[in-house]
């Protein structure tokens, strides 16, 4: 009997605490430290390495994180390339596998892991999208074939190391890509949050500081800049993923493929040429991001106008604040309800009007692609000319800054 009790006692401390009968913080720091792993597996290994290949991994850490994801989400590397291959090929459109813009931010937010699993049957989306993925023996039998494996061995693991607790820890661990990467990258991530450049598609920044999803954080940057290792682009944002890149490079553990252009200001030239005409193209980005604080600084100059004149409470005023708002913003990004609003705001200052017009101009020269780059360079010349000769110093400014971009 007294054997059966120490047994019966064992079997609940166990229950009660695990193996380690480890502290309520010391389980915390463990459960931290295993979400932090798979958020990195997701985001240096599926996501930049193997979806846009930024980067080429060292066989070691690249088959860690295999393993890793294996363990801890379920994961398919070839489904979840596929997808978001496929979101990036159809972003904001119907075929978009999880756009907030089209199916609706709570749906995303709520449903985002079974429109993963939902697009990770469609066969079509595997072939198209899902080539150039690991297909080696392990891959085809124990990660593709028993994916359900893994996170049942997470499950014993934490069950044995906590007991009861472990169940909690394993649930935190399951559920922490769906809500990060399925919910608030792909649906926060689409909906709110700031730009530092027009994409063609509605990404945000959800935080200048890419700390607790591995700067998944800074999503506006990386649809502008899709192919890029490095996440963060302004002095104020930070990429922890790309500190970990870092780190595995100088090990010699991976090796960095592309990151984004970094626009350079040099001697302003006296005539653009061809090299200033190929730097412009290359930081076509970061150019039309310059041009719209240069839109915003004209529509403060006009209030600072008004403002003088005592006509703050005038529609003209209000008029001019929501010019300040929007006008950097691609027109396709403005809301339709304030559109009228910016047209009289336009149509009542020639220097707006002309800042506009001049900005459409200046698309045009990587825009157009019947045109020889001889003709683009004479293009450049004349809108600097014209630029220069409007009398708007925003104008002019923005045209000396042209001149003096270098690769």
């Amino acid at each position: 009997m007294n054997e059966l009790m120490v047994v019966r006692d064992a079997v609940l401390q166990w229950l009660a605490y695990g193996l380690t009968k480890a502290s309520w913080w010391q389980v915390l720091v463990y459960t931290l430290v295993v979400t932090h792993f798979t958020i990195l597996s997701v985001t240096i290994f599926l996501h930049r390495s193997q979806a846009h290949r930024a980067l080429d991994l060292h066989p070691l850490p690249a088959h860690f994180f295999r393993f890793w994801l294996w363990m801890t989400t379920g994961m398919v590397t070839k489904q979840w390339v596929a997808i978001h291959r496929k979101h990036h090929a159809k972003c904001e459109t119907e075929e978009d596998p999880h756009s907030p813009q089209t199916r609706g931010i709570k749906t995303v937010l709520l449903q985002g892991a079974e429109l993963y699993r939902a697009e990770a049957k469609v066969q079509e989306t595997l072939k198209k999208y899902g080539h150039n993925t690991p297909d080696d023996w392990i891959e085809r039998n124990v990660y593709t074939r028993h994916s359900a494996l893994g996170i049942s061995l997470m499950l014993i693991i934490n069950v044995a190391l906590f007991g009861a607790l472990g169940l909690s820890v394993w649930a935190i661990q399951m559920l922490w890509i769906p809500i990060n990467a399925a919910g608030i990258i792909n649906g926060i991530g689409h909906y709110w949050g700031y730009r530092n450049f027009e994409a063609p598609d509605a990404s945000t920044n959800v935080s200048p500081w890419g700390l607790v999803i591995g700067g998944e954080e800074l999503h506006n940057n990386h649809h502008t800049y899709p192919t890029s290792a490095k996440f963060s682009i302004k002095p104020f944002e930070f990429d922890i993923g790309w500190g970990y890149i870092r780190a595995l490079e100088m090990l010699g553990l991976a090796k960095v493929r592309k990151t984004a252009p970094q626009m350079k200001l040099g001697a302003v030239k006296a005539v653009a040429d061809g090299k200033t005409l190929e730097a412009i193209i290359a930081n076509r980005y970061e150019v039309m991001a310059r041009y719209g604080k240069e839109l915003k600084r004209a529509c403060a100059t006009e209030l600072d106008h008004l403002k003088a004149q005592g006509a703050q409470n005038t529609a003209k005023w209000a008029e001019l604040r929501l010019a300040k708002r929007w006008l950097h913003r691609d027109e396709d990004k403005i809301p339709s309800a304030v559109k009228p609003q910016m047209e009289r705001a336009i149509s009542a200052s020639p220097a707006l009007a002309q800042l506009v017009a001049m900005r459409e101009e200046l698309r045009q020269l990587w825009t157009r692609t019947n045109v020889s780059a001889e003709q683009l360079v004479l293009d450049l010349q004349a809108w600097c000319r014209r630029a220069e000769d409007s009398g708007i110093a925003a104008l002019q400014d923005f045209s000396r800054k042209l001149r003096a971009v270098h690769a």
